[in-house]
């Protein structure tokens, strides 16, 4: 921000403005196992989703409930507890996603 002398100068914020949700086909997801910084734990990690958090979070809901497990999402990144990875690329494809 610059400084303004003008008396009607209001700044404006555009703010973070969360980028619209892909659809499932235009995504591409990344499905791999993670044990760094864990204590030696396993997770699968399923990254590169493009969209709002709302929509990780409802994704990261399906992919626990049908898994058994618990897990988190957040930046962008969703987080399985354990190595589930060839159950969870097949269930990402039957509900549309791409994964790698």
């Amino acid at each position: 921000m610059v400084y303004s002398t003008d008396k009607d100068f209001g700044f404006q914020y555009s703010g973070d403005s969360e980028q619209d949700t892909l659809a499932p086909r235009d995504q591409n997801l990344r499905v791999t196992l993670d044990k760094s910084g864990r204590a030696g734990k396993q997770v699968t990690l399923i990254s590169g989703f493009v969209g709002k958090s709302e929509d990780l979070e409802a994704l990261a809901k399906v992919l626990k409930n049908k898994c058994g497990v618990g897990g988190s999402a957040k930046d962008g990144e969703i987080l399985i507890q354990g190595d589930h990875r060839e159950k969870i690329k097949t269930i990402l494809g039957s509900l549309g996603y791409r994964c790698r």
